[in-house]
């Protein structure tokens, strides 16, 4: 897988599997430009920081990025949030927030770069939805809803883009070990490490996912090897189905 040549946007690029994406397609040649509240710890080509739930940013970002780094190969809409807690605990906040950032944010990413793309000849864009969104845990309502509705979303786009060669696929991973999943169980009062290890234990293959196993999967469809690979949801579970 080469890219040399390439040029990508990533979201949520500060997180575990951002930062993981990023820098392999750095080492794989490619021009990265990121995007998040803060990306000043994450190495790449171009950084775009702000906040996805403000439209204006999502709806010019693509646009903004094309015109310094010449244009966009490839969009990893990887940015996204986690609402824990059955529908009664929940917020009109807590739904805004969670469509905010894993449904609209992509919509509007996607919306803007799709006509780059297809200037250009091409192009793939990956999507980080979830196995919960295709078959739903308790008590995640609101997660599971919006992870479910980019899953559509990239089936949708999947198809109707095809012709302009615009591959658009989903990567839906189980848990993976990210600061997102640790500050989770601190919030709830529990011992990361110790939950962790429960979560490591109810995995067939002995462990959940590291982010680099998940960034390996979306380097593999965003490149040539891929080129076949149009509206998949791809799960990396480790095995572990939703329980």
């Amino acid at each position: 897988m080469n890219f040399k040549g390439k040029t990508a946007l990533v979201t949520g690029a500060a997180g575990g599997i951002g930062k993981s994406i990023t820098g392999k397609l750095m080492a794989k040649g490619c021009q990265v430009a990121v995007t998040d509240y803060d990306t000043s710890e994450v190495t790449a080509t171009a950084h775009f920081d702000g906040d996805l739930l403000n439209a204006d940013f999502c709806n010019t970002l693509p646009r903004r990025v094309a015109n310094q780094l010449g244009k966009i190969d490839i969009l990893c809409n990887n940015a996204g949030v986690i609402t824990r807690g059955d529908i009664t605990s929940a917020s009109d906040a807590d739904f805004d927030l969670s469509f905010g950032v894993n449904v609209k944010a992509p919509f509007q990413l996607c919306r803007a770069t799709i006509p780059i793309m297809a200037s250009q000849g091409g192009g793939a864009i990956i999507n980080t939805s979830s196995c919960w969104g295709l078959r739903p845990g308790p008590n995640h309502p609101i997660y599971i809803a919006s992870k479910a509705a980019l899953a559509s979303l990239t089936q949708c786009l999947g198809r109707d883009h095809a012709h302009q060669k615009i591959r658009v696929n989903a990567v839906c991973p189980n848990e993976v070990n990210t600061p997102m999943i640790r500050s989770g169980f601190e919030i709830r009062g529990m011992d990361a490490d110790a939950a962790l290890k429960t979560l490591n234990d109810s995995v067939p293959l002995g462990h959940i996912a590291e982010p680099e196993e998940i960034a390996d999967v979306i380097l593999f469809l965003a490149s040539n090897s891929a080129r076949y690979m149009c509206g998949a949801l791809v799960e990396v579970n480790g095995g572990k189905p939703v329980i």
